[in-house]
């Protein structure tokens, strides 16, 4: 058995340990520090890394104990899942016994992680250990704000947005974690960037204070992820086939390859979801933690505009001037969102709204 197939292999990793069977790869025990709540939370005070505050409960009560106590909205989610599955973002109190009484079924059992939801720009970072070396064949930056589930997200390679001092954290960070936790393989972070000043203006991130950014851990898993394909093209670093390596006892320093961060490529990649959702009826298109694509495209080129393009129409959801847009936006992005209203506008798009979007 060994820990690159994805998270069928994490599910059966602790059984087949306990049953004596080889494991190749990341141990057992490795797995379930970074699959159980309260194992992983000591871990990373352990290294002094932070991460949201949250809690791992055994009941409603339990669980809006937690969440008066570290702030709504927050994140919850049964442990050991696989694409997000009964994962939500919740505002309220009703909204929380809401999920716990519907959603799913919390039991000593069946425990949920209860988070406090950070909106901010998400990161992530597939990463081969060997032990004694981390390698990072590149850092992904997320379009979507934290909160939606990466696999639903574009990724950018590299991440444009990022400043030195934050890749420098998060290259820091991978490397801490893989070594600590005794990574034997592929392993992949998601981290959120709360402050810096990305989301500014030219202008203003030109010419105002940069502002401090802290990187949170969001989660660790120590297997394949879906990102290894896209990574492995843009970057050209052969991920799948060094980590098998590492797996089999081979160390990165004998197949040739130095830890840290490999060196930037001159392109920009993209890598963007694909929806069936009129093949899917009943499905909601809002998208949130639970992931609802069902395939991936890439799209690459010398500068940003030129491989979204690419992206765009390879997933089949780019624009075109004159089409109609349903705009449905919350109060509290409302502001965000006006530029890309006035740019879609701009466009001869017809603009459509659904009726608290005006207001």
């Amino acid at each position: 058995m060994d820990a690159i197939g994805g998270q069928t292999a994490i599910d059966l990793s602790q059984s087949l340990a306990a049953a004596g069977l080889p494991i190749l790869g990341s141990s057992a025990e490795a797995i379930d520090i970074a699959s159980d709540r309260q194992r992983f939370e000591r871990f990373l005070v352990n290294l002094g890394i932070p991460q949201p505050p949250g809690a791992t409960v055994q009941s409603v009560d339990q669980a809006l104990t937690v969440a008066q106590r570290i702030d709504y909205p927050v994140v919850v989610r049964p442990s050991y899942v696989l694409g997000g599955r009964a994962m939500e973002i919740v505002g309220n109190a009703t909204e929380l016994i809401r999920y716990l009484t519907i959603a799913t079924e919390v039991t000593p059992e069946r425990q949920v992680l209860v988070d406090h939801y950070m909106e901010g720009r998400e990161c992530e970072v597939d990463a081969i250990c060997d032990g004694e070396t981390v390698l990072i064949p590149g850092i992904m930056e997320h379009v979507e704000r934290a909160g939606v589930h990466s696999g639903d997200s574009m990724a950018i390679y590299p991440g444009l947005n990022l400043t030195d001092d934050e890749v420098d954290t998060l290259v820091e960070y991978t490397t801490r974690i893989g070594l600590a936790l005794g990574v034997r393989g592929l392993m992949n972070i998601q981290f959120v960037l709360q402050g810096g000043n990305a989301y500014r203006s030219p202008s203003t991130r030109q010419n105002g204070p940069t502002e401090p950014t802290t990187v949170y851990v969001l989660e660790v898993n120590p297997r394949g992820s879906r990102t290894i394909p896209f990574i492995s093209k843009v970057t050209g670093v052969p991920v799948a086939k060094l980590a098998t390596r590492v797996m089999l006892g081979s160390t990165l320093r004998e197949l040739g390859y130095e830890g840290g961060l490999w060196p930037k490529q001159r392109l920009v990649g993209i890598k963007a979801p694909v929806f069936s959702m009129s093949k899917l009826v009943g499905v909601d298109w809002y998208m949130g933690p639970e992931m609802k694509s069902t395939g991936e495209v890439m799209g690459v080129d010398r500068d940003f505009a030129s491989a979204l393009t690419k992206a765009l129409q390879a997933a089949s959801i780019n624009l075109s001037p004159g089409m109609g847009v349903l705009l449905s936006i919350s109060d509290q992005t409302k502001a965000h969102a006006l530029p890309l209203v006035r740019g879609l506008a701009a466009a001869d798009c017809r603009l459509y709204a659904t009726e608290g979007t005006p207001a």
